[in-house]
């Protein structure tokens, strides 16, 4: 990892990690990201109404968040192949054990591929079946102006989060609205062909 230096957001259970990851330590996981993905690739899943997200995703881990006509949920296959999701890169397990300390380790990773105007909604994550559990985004790639609020509703911030950032929903803010207003295209050169990926770690079960 990088210094992961925690920075103080002003608010409580949201905690922010800029630069935890240093740009070789970046790369290395990207790389192992992109393997992983040629086993499990990117698709584009549907809300229950039907409606296409703007994200591409994919998922790593013993389980994987889907969507689509029958509603949210965890499984253990991916819903195009039907093969199990490819395991987490050491170096994500290792970071949720570093920074957040839960005793458990992490048993999915959402994979968000933002390209081309993708962004995501105000939302809450609640498919979880333990809501004490932290929810852990590493960014890799493209700047993303990140916006979240409290749970029970009221004013939001923005926070721009950076290729190798890491952040935390945790406590108060396990709960909390929050979503991707844009992504800032060529802020960075990471990923091949541009964009910015987002790994996020929970305890599902």
């Amino acid at each position: 990892m990088g210094s992961a230096r925690e920075i103080d957001t002003g608010m409580e259970g949201f905690r922010f990690w800029p630069e935890a990851l240093s740009a070789s330590g970046q790369a290395d996981l990207l790389a192992g990201v992109l393997a992983a993905v040629e086993q499990a690739p990117f698709y584009r899943p549907v809300t229950p109404g039907g409606r296409p997200f703007s994200v591409e995703m994919t998922c790593l881990g013993p389980l994987g968040w889907v969507s689509d006509r029958a509603g949210y949920r965890y499984q253990a296959t991916h819903p195009v192949t039907g093969a199990p999701w490819p395991s987490m890169p050491a170096r994500l397990t290792d970071l949720w054990r570093d920074l957040t300390g839960w005793p458990e380790p992490p048993d999915a990773c959402l994979v968000n591929l933002y390209r081309g105007g993708a962004k995501m909604g105000l939302h809450q994550d609640l498919d979880e079946q333990d809501h004490g559990a932290p929810v852990l985004s590493v960014s890799l790639g493209d700047t993303a102006v990140f916006r979240i609020g409290a749970a029970g509703g009221g004013p939001t911030r923005t926070v721009r989060l950076a290729s190798g950032d890491v952040c935390a929903l945790t406590g108060p803010a396990r709960l909390a609205r929050h979503g991707i207003d844009r992504v800032i295209a060529g802020s960075s050169t990471l990923v091949p062909g541009g964009g910015r990926i987002n790994l996020t770690l929970r305890r599902a079960r």
